[in-house]
């Protein structure tokens, strides 16, 4: 079996070793509103058709990944094959054939790598899970310094369709007042109420660059804005999960 067509390779730098694949809504079996590669087991799906998505993901895997109960927070935990799911929104694995893997449908996914191909990482990163710090957490597992490691962020809502209010802008300028550099202003609602347009790629660019990771590459494509290729849970609410994934080989 070979990844479906508009599936996603990273284009960084990573060693030759590392293994990173992005799914898209394409190549499965469930049906509207989670059609068709959804592989997402808490959305409402039917778990057959969750089943069969899993596994034709799996027959490209060294593994099956190691899936997460995922909670917009900032634990970071080891991949272990037959491992139960683990309450955690990032994942680190140094053992080649152990696959990291975080769901997504808006929220931005971040793959880390280090230079010598030793240890790989997936964090689940909404705003929600990089304001408690999953990024600076993932990396501390990985390299405390950072210094060694490259990023690549994945498809998420992007910075034109990701309207927030002043709860977002705060809990992150609370901690960083540059991170304001982030926002963009846009007119009131009817209701008065002050909204900004988010920069999710800007936001984690920050927090990776104070951990000490500046070698960041991906960022720009947009859930909310292709419904053809991804699910965007801001655009349709009850929809699906596309997969982030990365791993080593032997």
């Amino acid at each position: 079996m070979h990844p479906h067509a508009d599936w996603i390779v990273p284009d960084w730098p990573a060693p030759t070793r590392v293994r990173a694949l992005i799914t898209s809504r394409n190549g499965g079996v469930s049906r509207a509103p989670f059609d068709s590669m959804n592989l997402g087991a808490r959305v409402g799906d039917d778990a057959r058709h969750v089943q069969e998505n899993r596994a034709r993901l799996r027959a490209l895997l060294p593994a099956e990944p190691h899936w997460l109960r995922q909670v917009h927070g900032a634990r970071v935990t080891e991949a272990r094959q037959a491992a139960a799911e683990e309450e955690a929104d990032a994942c680190v694995a140094r053992t080649p054939g152990e696959v990291c893997v975080v769901l997504v449908a808006d929220c931005l996914p971040v793959l880390l790598c280090d230079r010598a191909g030793s240890v790989v990482a997936a964090a689940h990163a909404g705003w929600r899970g990089l304001s408690h710090g999953v990024l600076e957490s993932t990396v501390a597992a990985m390299d405390p310094a950072g210094t060694d490691l490259l990023a690549w962020l994945g498809p998420a809502i992007g910075p034109d369709a990701f309207e927030v209010g002043r709860d977002v802008l705060d809990a992150f300028t609370a901690v960083d007042a540059g991170a304001a550099a982030c926002f963009r202003s846009r007119p009131p609602r009817p209701d008065g109420a002050p909204k900004w347009f988010a920069d999710l790629y800007a936001l984690a660019r920050r927090r990776l660059a104070a951990a000490g990771v500046h070698a960041v590459f991906g960022g720009g494509l947009c859930t909310s804005s292709d419904a053809r290729r991804f699910f965007s849970h801001r655009r349709d609410r009850r929809t699906g999960r596309q997969a982030a994934l990365v791993w080593l080989e032997a």
